[in-house]
């Protein structure tokens, strides 16, 4: 009977409830990245906090690119520590204080304080990209290696649900002042304060039954020396090499995408704040149904081939953006993009997963996570330099984003994963 009661995609000790307490994490997190790095603040810190300059965009990436730079040079460092001292969710605990403390400070970013609002970006960030790599070590634990990408599919598919529930409140708050004639000086600060606290309450159930499995290793407890010794003998996993390669050019489009959405659409598109966020609602609830369903389709077909079909997916994304001329085209863009963001964020951590050694799980997270923020440094940077560089052409720089997924794409040819499987289990017995 207790058999029948776990679900066969989860290892042989892991229940339900600690699953669901692991996918919170994703349904907390969401919303700081749904409300402040996609929906709301972005457009903020342009439209009001920069005035509109025409740096403003440049500078609004650049911040993004700076904490990203930070979490590429301490991310492996924090994860051999994590895997060296068994300690993958203490330093969650602490990343996860630190993303909610430097969000509720966003309040602060009144009109014209520019760099109170790009010095608290850049540290919030910095804590919502390290706690991401450390929960993300923790799904080989919980998942079967064959059922990763399902498992990895329903933690994205209700971190979306997430960002749908904190942006959903912040829309009745913002609906609300807007209609007592209050400005966005007014309602964006507070909205941060709602993001804050809906962050900290909804990851409250992660450390109350999420275990911590791993088992101290004192012997490789310098940090610097384990991520050395990775780096040396990265040819065993020639394969997850390439990978993480490949993960660096795709996510460089869909980071460019996730920073960018809401600043398109309302200098391009001419869509409201109100407008916007009713985009970015309906779009979470595509994301969601991708990352869910797509798990599935993963395990059945192979993760090289659904990630090549959620590549092929943004290049078409693309090409209907950079044609669009009416809000309604530009919807179909937008929920084609949710579809395969939530599709191909949950498929790369599945395979990740599969390829990375069973004993080193938080420090190849760890290189999971620097490869992600080397593409969110030079993807919206790229975007960035370009509206700056064409007089605020927008359209140029999201048709220079699609060139991401084209070379993504080649790259995810040359990986075998069968192979790649084979070295990570071979150096765990070796």
């Amino acid at each position: 009977m207790r058999q029948m009661s776990r679900a066969p995609a989860l290892s042989s000790d892991v229940k339900l409830r600690e699953v669901w307490a692991w996918s919170m994490y994703d349904f907390a997190n969401s919303g700081y990245t749904t409300v402040v790095i996609t929906a709301v603040f972005s457009a903020y810190f342009v439209s009001v906090v920069s005035n509109n300059a025409p740096w403003g965009t440049f500078a609004w990436t650049a911040a993004l690119s700076l904490s990203y730079a930070a979490i590429l040079v301490t991310g492996p460092l924090v994860g051999a520590w994590a895997d060296a001292h068994a300690a993958k969710k203490k330093l969650l605990l602490v990343s996860t204080a630190g993303c909610v403390l430097c969000t509720a400070l966003l309040a602060f970013a009144a009109p014209g304080s520019v760099a109170v609002a790009l010095i608290f970006i850049v540290l919030s960030n910095y804590f919502f990209g390290t706690g991401e790599n450390l929960i993300a070590a923790f799904l080989p634990e919980l998942a079967d290696s064959n059922a990763m990408g399902r498992v990895s599919g329903w933690g994205w598919a209700f971190g979306y649900f997430g960002g749908i529930v904190s942006l959903g409140l912040c829309l009745v708050y913002i609906t609300a002042s807007q209609k007592a004639g209050d400005p966005a000086a007014h309602f964006v600060p507070v909205s941060m304060l709602i993001t804050a606290a809906f962050f900290a309450v909804a990851a409250f159930p992660t450390f109350v039954f999420l275990k911590e499995r791993a088992v101290a290793q004192p012997q490789t407890a310098n940090p610097w020396k384990r991520v050395k010794q990775t780096l040396e003998h990265s040819l065993r996993y020639r394969d997850l090499r390439r990978f993480l390669l490949c993960i660096v050019f795709y996510q460089a489009g869909i980071q460019t995408v996730i920073a960018l959405a809401a600043i398109y659409a309302q200098q391009v598109m001419k869509f409201t704040t109100a407008e916007t966020i009713t985009l970015i609602l309906v779009v979470n609830v595509t994301a969601a149904i991708g990352a869910f369903a797509f798990g599935y389709v993963q395990d059945a077909i192979g993760h090289v081939r659904a990630i090549a079909l959620t590549l092929c997916g943004w290049i078409v994304m693309i090409g209907i953006a950079f044609f669009s001329e009416s809000k309604e085209t530009f919807w179909i863009a937008a929920n084609l993009a949710g579809l395969c963001m939530g599709s191909a964020q949950a498929a790369g951590r599945a395979l990740v997963g599969y390829l990375a050694p069973p004993a080193r799980l938080a420090e190849f997270f760890g290189l999971w996570g620097l490869a992600t923020k080397a593409a969110s440094i030079f993807g919206p940077l790229t975007y960035g330099v370009v509206t700056w560089t064409f007089a605020g052409n927008h359209r140029l720089a999201i048709l220079a984003t699609g060139a991401y997924f084209v070379v993504g794409l080649a790259l995810l040819f040359a990986i075998n994963v069968e192979r790649g499987r084979e070295a990570a289990l071979a150096a765990e017995t070796g």
